[in-house]
C-alpha cells in the first residue's frame, strides 16, 4: 500500500473568501521566456537522447537567466540598441557509454527555434545573444539498464509537488484573458506584443483586472492610435469575461500611461525583456499556469528540469493531474488540494507521503471519497513514467 492520506479539510473555500489574487505572466514576459526556453531544451535533449540512446539521460536546464537589453522605441518603429543576453546553463549529459552527444549544439537550436515560434517580433539572430553554457552532466549506465528493465527511476531530491482543483471563477478569467489576448486578439492586431501579465482581484463579487500589455511601435503611428488600439482591446477583455463569470469585472490596460507626456507602454520587440527587465526560470507561473497566493504552492521552477527524475518537476505536474481527475471522478468535492512528498534515492512511484486533502459540498462525507481518492492517486503512481512521456510530447505545460 503507497502511502496515501486522505483527509477533510476544514477551511473557507477561495471562492467564498472575501479578498482572492491571481496572476498569470503571459508567454513574452521575461520570467515566461525563460521558462519556454528551459523548457524547449529539455524537451529538445530528451528527444535527442531519445534518439541516439534509447533512452532519457541526465540533464536539467533549469536555471536559463535572461538579462535585458536596451532598446528605443518611437511611433512607428524603433530600434533595438542592445540585444538581450541569455545564459543557456544548466547540466547535460554529452558522452555516454562510447557515444557523443552535441547537447549544446541541440539547447541552442531548441532555445532560438522556441523564441521565433512564442514571439513574432523578437529575432533570435540580431536580438539576442545566446551564451551556451551547459555543464557536463552524467548518467549512470547502471541506471539506466534498470530503467529498461521496467524499474521506476530514483527520485534525485527531496522536495514536494502540489496541485489543486478546480479553478475558482477569477482563476478561470485571469488564465483565460492572457491565453486569448494571445492566441485571438494578438493575431488581429499586430500592434499587440506577447508581453502580457494579467492580475486579478476579486473583492466579494467585484472583480478589477489590471492588465499590462506591452505594444510593438511600429505598428503604432501615434497616441492617437495607441489609445484606440487600447480600448479595442479593453472591450476585448469585457467582452469575453462573461463566459468565465457572472460577477461583474473591471478591467484597466497600461495603467501606468501618461498620455499628456505621450508615455505609453511601446516596445520593439513585444516583450519588456527588450528594455530593462530581466527573467529567471521559476519566477513567474507555477505549472498550473498561475500565481496564486490564496493556494498552497510550491516554488520550484518546473520548467527545464528533467523528466525522468526530478521530482521538483514530476510531482508538480503530478499532483495537479492527481487533484483533477479526483475532482472530476468523486462527486461531492468543493475543492481538493494535493501534495506529494519525495525522499532522495527512493523510487518516485513510492512517495513518502501522498496527500489528498478535500473541502467537501454541503452534505457529503469525505470518508466516503477515500477509495476513490485513493484509487486515482495509486492508478497514476502505478502509471508515473505517464507524465514523463506527456512532457516529452509537449502534451503538458509548465508555465
Amino acid at each position: 500500500m503507497k502511502n496515501i492520506f486522505v483527509e477533510e479539510l476544514v477551511h473557507t473555500p477561495v471562492e467564498n473568501q472575501k479578498v482572492e489574487i491571481v496572476e498569470r505572466k503571459g508567454i513574452g514576459h521575461p520570467d515566461s521566456i525563460a521558462d519556454g526556453i528551459a523548457e524547449a531544451m529539455s524537451r529538445a535533449l530528451s528527444k535527442e537522447y531519445l534518439k541516439r540512446v534509447g533512452v532519457v539521460l541526465h540533464h536539467n536546464t533549469d536555471e536559463t537567466q535572461i538579462v535585458a537589453g536596451r532598446a528605443k522605441t518611437a511611433f512607428g518603429g524603433g530600434e533595438v540598441i542592445q540585444p538581450i543576453y541569455i545564459l543557456l546553463v544548466g547540466r547535460a549529459t554529452k558522452y555516454f557509454d562510447g557515444i557523443d552527444i552535441p547537447a549544446d549544439r541541440v539547447a541552442l537550436k531548441a532555445a532560438k527555434d522556441y523564441v521565433r515560434s512564442a514571439m513574432r517580433n523578437l529575432d533570435p539572430e540580431t536580438d539576442i545573444v545566446f551564451d551556451v553554457r551547459l555543464g557536463e552532466g552524467s548518467t549512470d549506465l547502471k541506471e539506466v539498464f534498470e530503467r529498461k528493465g521496467g524499474k521506476a527511476p530514483l527520485s534525485n531530491d527531496t522536495s514536494f509537488g502540489i496541485g489543486f482543483a478546480p479553478f475558482t471563477e477569477t482563476e478561470n478569467l485571469v488564465y483565460n484573458v492572457e491565453r486569448r489576448i494571445y492566441e485571438e486578439f494578438r493575431k488581429k492586431e499586430k500592434a499587440i506584443g506577447e508581453d502580457v501579465k494579467v492580475m486579478g482581484l476579486r473583492e466579494g463579487d467585484k472583480i478589477r483586472l489590471t492588465i499590462a500589455c506591452a505594444f510593438v511601435d511600429r505598428h503604432v503611428s501615434s497616441v492617437k492610435e495607441y489609445l484606440a488600439v487600447k480600448e479595442e482591446l479593453t472591450d476585448f477583455v469585457r467582452g469575453i469575461s462573461s463566459e468565465y463569470t457572472s460577477r461583474e469585472v473591471e478591467v484597466a490596460v497600461n495603467t501606468a500611461d501618461n498620455i499628456d507626456k505621450e508615455v505609453v507602454y511601446l516596445t520593439v520587440t513585444g516583450t519588456s525583456a527588450e528594455n530593462g527587465d530581466d527573467g529567471s526560470v521559476g519566477r513567474g507561473n507555477r505549472c498550473n499556469g498561475l500565481i496564486t497566493p490564496g493556494r498552497p504552492m510550491s516554488m520550484e521552477a518546473s520548467s527545464g528540469k528533467n523528466p525522468i527524475n526530478h521530482v521538483g518537476k514530476i510531482y508538480n505536474l503530478l499532483a495537479n493531474r492527481i487533484a483533477w481527475d479526483c475532482y472530476e471522478a468523486i462527486e461531492g468535492i468543493k475543492e481538493v488540494y494535493v501534495r506529494i512528498l519525495s525522499q532522495i534515492g527512493k523510487p518516485i512511484d513510492e512517495p513518502k507521503a501522498l496527500s489528498i486533502q478535500i473541502v467537501p459540498e454541503n452534505g457529503y462525507d469525505v470518508e466516503r471519497m477515500e477509495s476513490k481518492a485513493r484509487t486515482v492517486a495509486d492508478e497514476w503512481l502505478n502509471d508515473i513514467t505517464k507524465i514523463t512521456d506527456m512532457v516529452i510530447n509537449g502534451e503538458l505545460k509548465t508555465f
